[in-house]
């Protein structure tokens, strides 16, 4: 076995170590003694928290755990409602599909994979949930998958049901720099660039998509009035690129909107507007503070970086007050990742908003937790302890705004995903098992200057 092939193996199999400590709990946990961030009401000391049938059931002093409960003794310990990413590409392979302008009828649900390493490392960061986003080389995208981040378990139990649908638009360098990367077929002609490849081919493809759609919508609107009459009537053809649009126009698809610069998503803003629908959230934006009070008098959200900045000439105008002044002017903030390994560390870019702008700890804590909940349209399950709430938490050995904290357990609906204890002992069980594959014949490294398949032998020093 080749050292690529090996290391594949490994990785598998601590994935699949990983998984197996994932089990199913009893039907409550009762968790004693923390400090409760509930993100909403305040921070409750010495605090117990009863999670039951999936739910947070009880939050109060002294509570009783009902019998066969598992109980977690939290004392010294702080509990946050899991922390919400809003904008990630993690658990999928299959990021971009480039070819057209407009994308609206490719789903990132067809493409999760629930194997990802990058999961269960997200889960050890305290992340429960994210919005796992088609890319941003097309003006209009494919349709977003929300997700709960349940480790070992099939990709159907970790879509978030009852989570409203959305779609991925994009703006600016990323569409028209997408015609710089044409591919070259030695003795074929150069392949047309694709249009549009300019901001105003970009508002263009907008413009010209929900025309369409509103014109698809009309159609389908009368067959329904006419047919209930006439029963020979036909149905209009169904336009998979077109439904999500309508669904856009009728309030029940989310637009998630990639933007960097302020003109471009003012524009998107004013489109909306024209059309008669609402930008859920802009993503990025890092120039968002520029047009505050336009954002919120329109009603959208924004998800932005901490202070990632100057890594491309659309984020030069980029500044770390950006979330703050937005929240100063009544927009719905978030921190998101981007990265399957910046994903880990969100609640250290949430206390550098106290740094940046002066925001309380509970509004920093927000940006990742409740404010997400309320770009996705799910704040009534998630992204605060509440009595009701799906039992979504984190439990840390310190303050999780602190750099020295770390996440000890992460639940979701009331089940362990990641235990900091048992990790420890996968990892040691992980490491014997691994030595003992390492000795198998098949993987032992041929001997020097052999190639093919060949007669094993002990592997030198160096080699191990």
């Amino acid at each position: 076995m080749t050292k690529t092939a090996l290391l594949a193996a490994a990785i598998a199999l601590a994935a699949t170590g990983a998984s197996a400590q994932v089990s199913r709990q009893p039907r409550a946990t009762l968790i004693r003694g923390a400090t409760v961030l509930t993100v909403t009401r305040g921070t409750l000391t010495n605090t117990d928290l009863l999670l039951q049938n999936g739910k947070i059931a009880a939050i109060g002093s002294g509570l009783t755990a009902p019998a066969g409960a598992t109980i977690i003794d939290a004392t010294g310990k702080f509990v946050m409602p899991g922390i919400i990413d809003p904008h990630s590409h993690l658990m999928v392979d299959a990021i971009n599909e480039g070819s057209l302008s407009v994308t609206s009828m490719t789903r990132i649900e067809d493409v999760l994979n629930p194997t990802s390493i990058g999961i269960y490392r997200a889960l050890a960061g305290g992340v429960t949930t994210i919005n796992i986003l088609h890319g941003s080389a097309n003006t209009i995208g494919g349709q977003n998958a929300t997700v709960k981040l349940k480790y070992g378990r099939p990709s159907s139990e970790m879509v978030f049901a009852g989570a409203p649908p959305g779609i991925k638009f994009a703006l600016g360098e990323n569409v028209t720099r997408k015609n710089s990367n044409t591919v070259v077929v030695q003795g074929q002609p150069p392949a047309p660039r694709r249009y549009p490849t300019s901001r105003m081919g970009q508002a263009e493809v907008l413009r010209d998509a929900f025309t369409r759609a509103r014109d698809y919508q009309a159609g389908w609107t009368e067959y329904r009035t006419k047919s209930r009459s006439d029963r020979t009537l036909l149905a209009p053809r169904r336009d998979l690129e077109l439904e999500p649009l309508v669904e856009v126009l009728e309030g029940k698809r989310l637009v998630h909107a990639h933007a960097y610069r302020s003109d471009e998503m003012l524009m998107l803003l004013n489109l909306a507007d024209e059309f008669g629908f609402k930008i859920k959230t802009l993503q990025h934006g890092l120039e968002g503070y520029k047009i505050a009070p336009e954002i919120a008098r329109h009603g959208a959200g924004l998800s932005s970086f901490a202070d990632s900045w100057s890594y491309k000439i659309e984020a030069y105008d980029a500044i770390p007050y950006n979330v703050a002044i937005l929240i100063r002017n009544g927009v719905v903030a978030t921190i998101n990742s981007d990265s399957d390994e910046r994903i880990r560390r969100l609640n250290i870019d949430a206390a550098k908003m106290m740094r940046y702008g002066g925001l309380t700890e509970d509004e920093a804590l927000k940006t990742i937790t409740y404010n997400g909940a309320v770009q996705l349209g799910v704040q009534e399950r998630v992204g605060s302890i509440e009595v009701g709430k799906d039992a979504d938490v984190a439990i840390w050995s310190g303050h999780p705004l602190s750099v020295y904290s770390r996440v000890d357990a992460t639940l979701i609906n009331g089940e362990v995903f990641f235990d900091r204890a048992s990790d420890g002992t996968q990892r040691e069980q992980l490491g014997r098992e691994r030595a003992e594959l390492e000795k198998a014949e098949p993987n032992v490294v041929p001997a020097a200057g052999r190639t093919g398949r060949g007669a094993a032998t002990t592997p030198s020093q160096e080699q191990r």
